[in-house]
């Protein structure tokens, strides 16, 4: 995966819009979940990216360097080498002289090369620290990213349970309006009142018989006198 790539999926998913995300969802907390283990592997894979680039961002400081400490040494040798023809010209010595001055160009030459190399790695060097620097504050974000989206899952569940729970509450509230115990309680009542009732009759029909009887009883005890006061009545006349 090239730094471009990875660049560019680190700077999406950090300003990656949750909130909308979780709109077009059919189930946000499946979608959180799926988002969390998504920005879980991004961020692995960027990381590994990230770590990659740095190596490599290192490994050209460490050419530039050694490039600019050659280009130094190069000018010391080429330094020493022109001193020492100076001296050797000064003995008298040309001969010897020149071979040293020679060596001073080849060490110039050096010299150059190592300047050109570590100037021409200068633009890789900085295009190289911005990328990191970009990659670094993309991490950074998705980081906080991932934090917000584990918070919003805990909140969503949390919020998720509690709904739950206040539908059971009113599902149990439906079912006691339905299955009201009182209504059970006023049939129970009605069917009280009717064995009451019942048993009301039961008393008035008893006693309109007990009095039916001594009604009977009654008609008797006059028929009887009745006939006791004919005979009376026979025997007088």
């Amino acid at each position: 995966m090239t730094k471009q790539t990875i660049l560019g999926r680190v700077a999406q998913l950090a300003k990656a819009n949750i909130n909308a995300l979780l709109d077009q969802a059919e189930d946000p907390q499946k979608m959180l979940d799926q988002l969390i283990r998504d920005y879980t592997n991004n961020i692995r894979d960027a990381e590994e990216a990230v770590a990659t680039t740095i190596g490599n961002l290192r490994m050209l400081e460490q050419d530039h360097k050694e490039d600019q400490e050659a280009a130094a040494e190069w000018g010391g040798k080429a330094l020493a080498a022109s001193k020492k023809a100076d001296e050797l010209r000064a003995a008298g010595n040309a001969a010897e002289a020149d071979t040293f001055d020679n060596l001073a160009k080849v060490a110039l030459q050096r010299q150059l090369q190592s300047e050109r190399e570590a100037k021409d790695a200068e633009p890789t060097l900085a295009a190289q620290t911005e990328v990191v620097d970009k990659l670094r504050t993309g991490l950074d974000s998705m980081k906080i990213k991932l934090t917000e989206l584990g918070s919003k899952r805990d909140q969503l569940v949390a919020r998720a349970k509690t709904a739950q729970a206040q539908n059971q509450m009113m599902d149990a509230a439906q079912n006691i309006d339905v299955l009201d115990p009182t209504s059970e309680l006023s049939r129970f009542e009605e069917k009280v009142r009717r064995e009451e009732a019942r048993a009301l009759g039961k008393q008035e029909l008893a006693a309109s018989s007990l009095d039916a009887q001594f009604e009977q009883l009654d008609a008797l005890g006059d028929e009887a006198e009745v006939t006791a006061r004919l005979a009376a009545m026979k025997q007088t006349a």
